[in-house]
């Protein structure tokens, strides 16, 4: 290339070699310059201990301050960021065609959703644990009802949307309404708690459009992931965004699993830390030599880690550490399980949720490397805390019952 009138003039590659240039730098998406624009900070990372460490700044759009947040493997995926609103104050009422939900950290206060052009508003009531669902394209305004400030986690797929049709006007001042989304109904924002199986998996499902508490909600037995492990799907209008809500009983941990990016997992009780390793190095990276490769975020209330950061499949294992249940909330944005590639129709494995000697991959307690069960048992030990992984668990021919609790 040489420099034409300042611009570059591109030649066919000579001699046999090849165009471009072989390595190149990712560059800014949409929503990477939208979020430049914004004014804040944007934390980019593994995960972090708590989300109430963040930095945040004064955010003009919403009148409160703020911080995006990107942890890796969520890119161009799925967006997330954390608010204050001010002491007895409240945000800019604002609307917008992207799905948002909200996890209140702290405080307590009320949110009005409205259909813009409409007299009728929503309002609700929310406090510390409380989760719910904007949608698409309608008016709301989040008020702190305490003279202290709120703390707000909001999950969006705005990167989805702005790096599809790169117009920010577009996306905030669209009047297209979204009458499949929303309802004037007076339950719209009640809370339901009858549990179905969701429609591709069979698991534990809630359709509601609000939680008063998830910290505290009652959660289905699973035992998928850990011995007495809760978990259940809220679905709230009619989002694509997927996340679930689990628990890991007190002295236990999960199985390492192996799926690629996008899950990101919000602490809601106890303590805990996450183990994540790129699936090319194995079951046993540590016995294997390869434990430098493994990645480990500690965290607790409020804290997020990164499943799997690469792109590609990353196993990854999560460990209650303290005297209190290790609970969860998981976020995909819309990428959920039905989403896997292939035909309409095609028979599909839960692999995440099968052990790999039944084709999945989830790695058994019995094949998992020795390095994990040892150093739990340490962690357990100084905390003071029961380890209650029992013996029999590391059996590869164990059959018997699982717990319930």
């Amino acid at each position: 290339m040489h420099e034409v009138t300042s611009k570059s003039h591109w030649h066919e590659p000579a001699g046999g070699k090849k165009a471009g240039f072989g390595d190149f730098k990712k560059q800014k998406t949409p929503y990477d310059e939208f979020m430049d624009s914004e004014g804040i900070p944007c934390f980019r990372g593994m995960g972090f201990k708590r989300a109430h460490d963040l930095p945040l700044e004064p955010w003009k759009r919403t009148g409160g301050r703020g911080t995006y947040v990107q942890l890796y493997g969520t890119e161009t995926k799925w967006g997330c960021y954390v608010v204050e609103v001010p002491g007895a104050g409240a945000l800019n009422p604002e609307k917008h065609m992207y799905e948002e939900v909200f996890l209140v950290v702290e405080g307590r206060g009320s949110t009005e959703v409205w259909m813009e052009g409409d007299t009728k508003r929503h309002t609700f009531e929310w406090q510390k644990g409380s989760m719910f669902s904007i949608p698409m394209n309608t008016m709301h305004r989040i008020v702190n009802a305490s003279s202290q400030p709120a703390l707000l986690m909001a999950g969006t797929t705005a990167p989805n949307v702005l790096n599809m049709i790169n117009n920010v006007d577009a996306v905030f001042n669209n009047p297209f309404k979204f009458t499949d989304r929303f309802s004037s109904a007076d339950d719209f924002y009640k809370y339901k708690d009858d549990v179905e199986p969701d429609p591709v998996r069979g698991l534990a499902m809630r359709r509601t459009n609000f939680i008063p508490d998830v910290i505290n909600c009652d959660l289905p037995l699973d035992n998928r992931r850990s011995p007495g492990w809760r978990r259940v799907e809220p679905f709230m209008t009619n989002n694509q965004f997927y996340y679930w809500i689990g628990q890991h009983e007190m002295g236990r941990y999960s199985k390492a699993h192996a799926h690629t990016s996008a899950a990101v997992l919000i602490c809601l009780t106890g303590k805990g830390y996450t183990y994540t390793w790129p699936e090319k190095n194995g079951v046993t990276p540590w016995q294997d030599g390869k434990g430098d490769e493994v990645r480990r975020v500690d965290y607790e209330y409020s804290g997020m880690v990164t499943a799997a950061p690469g792109g590609a499949r990353w196993y990854h294992q999560h460990f209650a550490a303290s005297q209190a249940p290790l609970r969860l909330t998981a976020w995909f944005g819309p990428f959920n399980p039905g989403r896997d590639p292939g035909p309409p129709g095609e028979k599909h494995t839960d692999y995440t949720g099968r052990d790999i000697p039944e084709g999945g991959t989830a790695i058994p307690y019995w094949m998992e490397d020795p390095h994990l069960r040892k150093e739990y048992e340490e962690r357990l030990k100084a905390a003071g805390v029961e380890n209650r992984m029992r013996a029999e668990y590391y059996d590869k021919n164990y059959k018997g019952p699982l717990p319930t609790e």
